[in-house]
C-alpha cells in the first residue's frame, strides 16, 4: 500500500491490505459511541449497544497489532459517553446549548435515539476504561494512561455535575522492548525541582542500618540532574488547547497532541498509521517531523478536507511530487464523494 496517501477505505479492511510488522507507530482517535452521525453507512459509533461498539474496536486493534512492528507503539485517544443523554435530543431550533441538533445536523439522527436512551441513565458508561482493560486482556501492554487536559474546554449546560475538561490518550505497546525517545518538560519553579536541578539527588541501596535509623549509601555513584539537563521526564497530564479548524464540522486533533507521540514513539523516517484519519492532523504532523504516513478514512468528504489541509500545511516543503500527489488524491476523493451523494 502506497505511503503518504489517505486511502478511502474502512479501517479494518485497509489494515488487512498491509503486511505483518510494517508500521512503526499507530496514532488514532476512533469515533466515540452514540455521539455523532457522520453520514456513512458502515461508520463506527452507530452500534446499538456499547458492547457491540467495543467489540468492533477490539477487532480493529487486533488487526492493528498484526501490522505493527514488535518495536512499535500505539496511541489511542478516546472519550466517554453519558447514558440516557439522548445526544442532544429533545432540543428544538430555539433550544440553548452547544449541542443543538438542528443547528448542528452532523449530530445523530432520530434513528440513533434508542442507542443510549436506556443505558445507565445520567451515568458515564466508562467506555475508555472498558476499552483499556479489554486491550490488556488481549495482550497489549498499557504503558501509560495520559490525560489530555483542555484549558479551553467547551462549557456544558449542566448544574448537577462538573464540566468535563479532559480526554484519555492510551499508550500501548506489543512487547516489553520497543522504540521510545524520552521527552522532557521544563522543571517547575518550586523548591523540590530546583534543588534536584542544582544539587542533584543521591542514590541509595534501600537497606536500613542496624545501628542507625537512616539509609546507608553503599558507595554507588550519586545520580544528579545537572544544570544542563534538558528538563524532567514528561508527566502524563498534558495541557493542550483544542484548536478550531474552519474547514471541518467535526472534532479535530490539535497538532500539539500528536507531536509528542510521534517524536517519542516513531523513529526518524519511520511509518505512522492512522486508521481513522479524519481531518488529517496525524498526516500533517508526521510529514512535519520527517515521518511517512498511511491513512484510512471511510468518508470521502473528510479526505477532501485532509488533503486540502496537507497541501496548505506542507506546501512550504517545496516537494512538487508530493503536492501533485495530494491534488490527485483530492480529485479522487471529490469524485467518490459525488458518487456517494447520488
Amino acid at each position: 500500500m502506497e505511503k503518504n496517501i489517505i486511502h478511502i477505505i474502512d479501517a479494518q479492511k485497509g489494515m488487512q491490505q498491509l503486511d505483518n510488522g510494517t508500521v512503526d507507530c499507530i496514532i488514532t482517535s476512533p469515533p466515540y459511541w452514540a455521539l455523532r452521525d457522520y453520514g456513512i453507512k458502515e461508520q463506527i459509533g452507530l452500534e446499538k449497544t456499547w458492547q457491540e461498539y467495543l467489540q468492533r474496536l477490539l477487532d480493529i486493534f487486533t488487526e492493528a497489532k498484526r501490522v505493527l512492528k514488535d518495536s512499535g507503539t500505539l496511541w489511542v485517544n478516546m472519550g466517554d459517553t453519558y447514558g440516557g443523554s439522548y445526544c442532544g435530543y429533545g432540543q428544538t431550533e430555539h433550544s440553548k446549548g452547544i449541542q443543538n441538533v438542528v443547528k448542528q445536523p452532523y449530530y445523530p439522527t432520530s434513528k440513533m435515539r434508542p442507542l443510549s436512551a436506556k443505558v445507565f441513565p445520567k451515568s458515564l458508561i466508562g467506555i475508555p476504561q472498558r476499552f483499556s482493560t479489554a486491550m490488556i486482556d488481549n495482550g497489549w501492554l498499557l504503558r501509560n494512561t495520559i490525560i489530555w487536559k483542555k484549558p479551553n474546554a467547551m462549557p456544558e449546560s449542566v448544574k448537577d455535575r462538573f464540566t468535563n475538561d479532559f480526554e484519555y490518550l492510551f499508550f500501548f505497546t506489543k512487547t516489553r522492548e520497543y522504540f521510545f525517545e524520552q521527552q522532557y518538560e521544563d522543571f517547575l519553579s518550586n523548591n523540590y525541582d530546583m534543588k534536584r536541578m542544582t544539587e542533584g539527588r543521591k542514590t541509595y541501596d534501600g537497606k536500613w542500618s542496624k545501628t542507625e535509623n537512616q539509609r546507608k549509601i553503599r558507595g554507588r555513584e550519586t545520580a544528579y540532574v545537572g544544570k544542563d539537563a534538558k528538563g524532567r521526564n514528561r508527566r502524563t497530564v498534558w495541557e493542550i488547547n483544542t484548536r478550531p479548524f474552519k474547514d471541518a464540522h467535526f472534532a479535530v486533533f490539535p497538532e500539539q497532541l500528536i507531536e509528542v507521540p510521534i517524536l517519542a514513539g516513531c523513529p526518524d523516517g519511520g511509518l505512522v498509521l492512522d486508521p481513522f484519519m479524519g481531518s488529517g492532523t496525524t498526516a500533517v504532523v508526521a510529514r512535519k517531523f520527517n515521518r511517512d504516513y498511511i491513512g484510512f478514512e471511510i468518508n470521502p468528504e473528510f479526505v477532501v478536507i485532509a488533503n486540502k489541509r496537507l497541501e496548505s500545511s506542507l506546501g512550504c516543503l517545496d516537494n512538487i511530487d508530493f503536492i501533485f500527489k495530494m491534488k490527485l488524491q483530492r480529485k479522487i476523493a471529490k469524485a467518490k464523494l459525488h458518487l456517494f451523494s447520488i
